[in-house]
Parts: structure tokens; C-alpha cells; sequence
């Protein structure tokens, strides 16, 4: 891949709703950077379609911004955190390596926010790590025990990546839950049962719920077994968003808590950074069962014109090619 290290083009969110392709100036890497030479990134369809819609609270402009992020909420905004290149320069060059930076062809960032793409990994799978990284920490959160059952509702890239995780845990019972009956192969590729909502299993000791809908966390709480826990990983953006907490909530002791990737689980925060749970991401991904979850490419120029349908749709992740 030849290139211009002192231009890059990137992908803005120009206004809600719509996004438009700029054009950049790069400084050369001083000491301790490396430039990067970008080969793919992943649209993170459940984050990025609020934030592309402008549906970010404004209470959380702060607290959602991105590593990498420029310009403010809700427009214009540079916005993404999945993006697999190549090291030109550095510790690290020649080496495919992940970055949180945003949908951009090339750009410079300190060494210590690239992390190298492990040996066994392809670049093009390695696009789902934040989305993988998620879900780990939520595995974290919720410990799942030997033997437990365990329910995921919403088969989106996050929700699929907790099914796949959760059924490595030796003896368990896990049921990945959609309302598209397309996700079965999906589910049985990862190693879980599938069902849809109105055939779900009840009495589960762990439901993780991932679907980003209303009426999915609501089905979630009613899937638990007595002192079964929650574990709610969607993000609503502005919404306001009604529980099912009368009825026998009370009765069955139920736990209902949040997950959220920007901090470590407590469980896991004596031995992991958040550098150290990226490669231990990465390193999982290993697995090329996880192709499955990419169900498409687009070319970084094709964006502007193909975001609003990417993120309007139900889909799994889509890869971006440079």
C-alpha cells in the first residue's frame, strides 16, 4: 500500500444522519509514535447507528467520546474504534497491528495505543477485538459458573461473542435468543442452542441481554430463574426505556445490573489493564469460526453513501476495506 504520510482521509459524521469523506493534514511521528497505514475497520453497528443518528445524551457527551475521537457530539464528529493497519514506522513496523482510531486511511498515534495483531490472526477478522473485548468483560461481570444456564437475547456481534464465550465454560447451557430465525447458524457455529422470543427457555441462572430493544431487556427479566442475575449490555443512547419490575420481580430475587467496556471489571482488575484485556481480545480471535460474524465488506470510499443503511439494518459486522 503506497501513500502520502502527510495526508490522510477520514470518515465524519457531517451532521446527523449524514457523514462525508475529508481530507487531512498528518504531522511526521515524532519519538515514540508510528505511523499507520490502515487496512481495515469495523462499523460498530449498535454504538455508531446512535451516534450517527445524533442520539447521543448530552449528559454522556463526555463519558462516550472515543479514544481517538475529533470534533464533539452530536456533529461533525470523527467516530469509530475498530481499525486493523500496518506499521510503517516504529517498534512495530511491518506488523498488522489494532488501533481504537476511527475510519481513517492513515494517521499517527503514540506506540503504546497499538497493540500487534497476534500471529494466527488474520487483519480482516481482527476488526471484531473491541466488539470481542466487550463481551469479555461482560463474561468478567457476570462470572458465569460451571453448569450454569445461560441466556443471551440479541444476536448482534456482541450478543453472538458472549454466547460463543459463555459456551466454553465447561457444562454449560446456553440458548442464544433473536427474533431473526436466520441467526440459528450463527448460534449453532458458536456452540450454542438458538431459539427465538416466544420459545425461549425460562429458569436460566445468567441472562445477558444485548438486543439494544425495549421489549428485549423486558423478555430478559422474565427468562430468570429465582436469584438469577441480569446482565444488561445494550446501550439506549437517549431513549427512556421501561422495566417489568411488579409482577414477581420481588419474589425472584432478581439481580439486574450494567456492563460497560470502558472500565475493567472489578473481577479482573488486579491482573488486567485495559491494554492488557485488548490482547487477550486479540489473542481469542484465534478462532476462524468467528468469520461467521462478519457478514460483509465495503469500501472506505463507498461510505458516505452506504452508513445510513449499514447502521439502519440488523446486521452482524460489517468490515471496511481500504
Amino acid at each position: 500500500m503506497s501513500h502520502d504520510p502527510s495526508r490522510a482521509r477520514a470518515f465524519w459524521i457531517t451532521a446527523p444522519g449524514q457523514g462525508a469523506i475529508r481530507e487531512e493534514a498528518l504531522e511526521a511521528p515524532g519519538a515514540g509514535e508510528v505511523l499507520i497505514e490502515t487496512l481495515f475497520s469495523g462499523v460498530s453497528r449498535g454504538t455508531e447507528s446512535l451516534v450517527f443518528a445524533g442520539h447521543v445524551p448530552r449528559t454522556e457527551y463526555r463519558r462516550m467520546r472515543c479514544p481517538f475521537q475529533a470534533g464533539d457530539f452530536p456533529a461533525p464528529v470523527k467516530y469509530g474504534y475498530a481499525n486493523v493497519g500496518r506499521a510503517r514506522t516504529g517498534a512495530f513496523a511491518g506488523r498488522p497491528v489494532f488501533c481504537l482510531f476511527p475510519h481513517q486511511t492513515a494517521y499517527v498515534v503514540s506506540e503504546t495505543a497499538v497493540v500487534p495483531v497476534p500471529d494466527g490472526v488474520p487483519p480482516e477478522r481482527a476488526v471484531l477485538a473491541a466488539n470481542l473485548e466487550t463481551a469479555l468483560n461482560a463474561l468478567w461481570d457476570a462470572r458465569p459458573q460451571i453448569g450454569d444456564r445461560v441466556s443471551v437475547v440479541g444476536a448482534g456481534v456482541v450478543g453472538a461473542l458472549v454466547a460463543y464465550l459463555a459456551a466454553r465454560v465447561a457444562a454449560t447451557d446456553v440458548e442464544l435468543i433473536d427474533v431473526r430465525p436466520e441467526r440459528a447458524s450463527v448460534a449453532a457455529a458458536l456452540g450454542a442452542r438458538f431459539s427465538t422470543p416466544d420459545g425461549a427457555s425460562t429458569e436460566r441462572d445468567l441472562v445477558f441481554h444485548a438486543s439494544g430493544r425495549a421489549e428485549g431487556a423486558a423478555g430478559a427479566l422474565a427468562l430468570g430463574a429465582v436469584e438469577a442475575t441480569v446482565l444488561e449490555l445494550s446501550w439506549f443512547g437517549d431513549a427512556e426505556v421501561s422495566l417489568p419490575l411488579g409482577r414477581d420481580f420481588h419474589v425472584r430475587r432478581l439481580t439486574y445490573r450494567s456492563s460497560q467496556v470502558g472500565r475493567v471489571s472489578p473481577s479482573a482488575r488486579a491482573r488486567f489493564t485495559h491494554r492488557a484485556r485488548l490482547e487477550l481480545a486479540l489473542s481469542l480471535l484465534q478462532d476462524p469460526v468467528l468469520d461467521c460474524l462478519i457478514d460483509g465488506e465495503t469500501s472506505f470510499d463507498a461510505l458516505p453513501a452506504e452508513f445510513p443503511a449499514l447502521v439502519a439494518g440488523g446486521g452482524l459486522c460489517r468490515r471496511v476495506r481500504y
